[in-house]
């Protein structure tokens, strides 16, 4: 009798294009993925997939598996939603953050998941939103929370919050309450996100004018250094006045009043669509709650700023 952990390890294995990468997703072994398709071949009297060294992919027998596994898989995930306990959902959730979001409501997010999905574990990896866009391709990651919205095959998206992007300096740098000219501020350092982000670049591009002198622009993948410089007058702080409460608040750093304006930060929530993505909807569901500052259910509602999932990154 075919069981269901034998056809989502063949759903895997082609998704994936490897033994190796199924292993990972479902945490186990290259042997035991190779155990399970050769009694689904078995079971099926037919060759399901062509192997080397290297990758694996389909047969034809294999790609008509493909439908019907896809559907099954589907089916389960959505019975499970719909009739099952939401605390009986189980596994690992490898989660992209950016570290913008680590340092607002990521610890919110993840107690909620605590207490509504005991069984739910999480592997979080922070980096900037290039690298993680990358790891969602390749399905190293299931769910990021990034700069969004982001592009490619079945990804679908949802909008988490915005961030504006605050000047930010220490009262020891004796700048004013009036508003400051590109031309003053382009004085001293400016401290902001690390090369190939996006926040950078808008920075940069600020800064990259004939009329002005050569910026210093210090760049750091550590959002905490950049508040430490920050905060000892090192430099102004190009980031979101979010992540530094507690330093505006106790008076460490001040915000200035700037001549221009820079586009906020749009955050999503992205992730690919597949046919077991019920928990990783269900987190995304829950992380667009807390980044709108709404009150923690565990029925997640909809709300005026959630986006339906779409796909192409719209």
């Amino acid at each position: 009798m075919l069981d269901f952990r034998s056809i989502e390890t063949f759903l895997w294995v082609v998704k994936l294009g490897s033994f190796r990468g199924a292993a990972q997703r479902l945490n186990t072994t290259q042997p035991a993925i190779s155990q399970r398709i050769a009694q689904l071949e078995r079971e099926m009297g037919v060759k399901l997939l062509n192997r080397d060294h290297r990758a694996a992919s389909p047969t034809p027998s294999g790609r008509q598996m493909m439908v019907y596994a896809e559907k099954l898989i589907g089916l389960r995930a959505q019975m499970m939603a719909e009739v099952g306990d939401v605390r009986a959902m189980r596994g690992v959730l490898r989660l992209g953050v950016a570290e913008t979001i680590v340092h607002t409501w990521l610890p919110r997010l993840i107690k909620s998941v605590n207490a509504t999905y005991p069984n739910l574990s999480l592997e979080i990896e922070v980096d900037i939103t290039p690298n993680l866009s990358e790891q969602l391709l390749a399905q190293e990651i299931e769910l990021a929370f990034v700069l969004g919205p982001l592009a490619g095959p079945g990804v679908r998206n949802r909008v988490l919050c915005d961030y504006p992007i605050g000047f930010l300096a220490s009262p020891s740098l004796g700048l004013g309450r009036e508003p400051l000219p590109l031309s003053e501020l382009a004085k001293f350092p400016i401290i902001t996100f690390p090369r190939r982000s996006r926040p950078y670049e808008t920075v940069r591009e600020l800064f990259n004018r004939p009329d002005l002198p050569p910026v210093r622009l210090h760049a750091s993948a550590s959002l905490a250094t950049v508040i430490r410089l920050a905060t000892e007058g090192l430099g102004i702080a190009v980031i979101p006045a979010a992540i530094v409460e507690n330093e505006l608040a106790d008076g460490r750093l001040r915000h200035l009043a700037t001549d221009f304006s820079i586009q906020p930060l749009t955050f999503m929530a992205s992730w690919l669509a597949s046919p077991d993505s019920i928990a990783v909807e269900r987190v995304a569901d829950l992380a667009a709650q807390i980044a709108q500052g709404r009150a923690f259910s565990s029925e997640v509602g909809t709300g005026s700023r959630e986006e339906n999932a779409s796909e192409q990154g719209s």
